[in-house]
């Protein structure tokens, strides 16, 4: 009850004062800086801008030394009133609680009680993806980092699993084709990963590899050719069963983690979509066929279609 009322408070009530603000503004100044001086951190920063353009999803989520040092009181109160009332919020909980309780905890400490407030809505433009490029920012360090990534789909499009299978079978692990690929039989790579990312109306997916600045263009033309062979080729039927069985043991795992069951639940309510329990998941998983595989490949897949950004000595056009 105390806790929910301290943080109730916190939420809804907070002070903002100025020497607050200042102290804070010198810690993300500080982390900006921190991504700054990791390579691995800031390629993919850069990525993102490539990537979006002018679109939110391109920003920094720390923002800008500019950007930081321009914010002002008025400005985290005018964001706050727009923000942080119960019509913009969805409260998460997982482990020993009782829904109802929980329900009479956050009236009796006043969270329902907050009145709305009306604003403009907190939405962005739709996002539109910049046409592929090929981008390098000269940087002394010992490797060269590269991230080659484009377009994927809607949290909400059922097509989001069979993407994440194959970003898996391509890039998610030391058994992955890239991996053994890249690292095992050509040795360009220390690190080579795929990666994604699903947002309410988009999303991207991609791969990383960090590489001797002399090897970026192989390892980059290794990367390339293994999805092309995906595009064209697909995968084989025992290549597909076997992703999905190492995708549905992922998510089974990851539900074993208390917090990630809470960020589930709140992330079904924001994206407004259906609640679905494990069996239900691991079911969609199983529908996977070859086919969806091979379909996604040639939409979201092709080597021409990737925005390239790589930042060390060398580029790797």
């Amino acid at each position: 009850m105390k806790r929910a009322d301290v943080i109730g408070d916190i939420v809804f009530r907070p002070t903002l004062r100025e020497s607050d603000l200042t102290l804070e503004r010198k810690v993300i100044l500080e982390e900006i800086g921190m991504v700054e001086d990791t390579p691995d951190d800031l390629v993919f920063e850069l990525h993102n801008e490539a990537l979006w353009g002018a679109h939110p999803y391109g920003y920094s989520i720390l923002g800008t030394r500019s950007s930081v040092n321009a914010l002002g009181i008025p400005d985290l109160r005018a964001l706050h009133a727009r923000a942080y009332h119960p019509g913009q919020l969805v409260v998460g909980a997982a482990g020993n609680v009782e829904h109802e309780r929980l329900v009479d905890v956050l009236s009796e400490t006043g969270w329902l009680d907050v009145p709305a407030r009306d604003g403009t809505p907190l939405v962005s433009p739709t996002p539109r993806i910049e046409p592929p490029s090929i981008r390098h920012l000269t940087r002394e360090g010992a490797q060269t980092h590269i991230v080659a990534g484009t377009r994927a789909v809607a949290h909400g499009d059922p097509r989001r699993f069979p993407l994440s299978l194959l970003s898996m079978l391509l890039g998610g692990g030391m058994s992955s084709r890239l991996f053994q690929r890249v690292r095992e039989e050509l040795g360009l790579a220390y690190s080579v990963y795929t990666y994604q990312s699903f947002h309410a109306d988009s999303g991207m997916h991609g791969v990383y590899v960090a590489t001797a600045p002399e090897s970026a263009g192989d390892a980059l033309d290794a990367i390339r050719d293994e999805l092309r062979s995906v595009v064209e080729h697909g995968l084989p039927a025992e290549e597909v069963a076997m992703g999905r069985q190492q995708l549905k043991g992922q998510v089974t795992l990851s539900l074993e983690s208390v917090s990630s069951r809470m960020y589930r639940a709140a992330s079904v309510e924001l994206y407004g979509e259906p609640y679905r329990t494990l069996d239900q998941l691991l079911a969609l998983i199983d529908d996977i066929s070859v086919d969806d595989v091979a379909a996604i490949a040639k939409e979201f897949f092709n080597p021409e279609q990737l925005t390239v950004v790589s930042l060390g000595p060398k580029g790797a056009e």
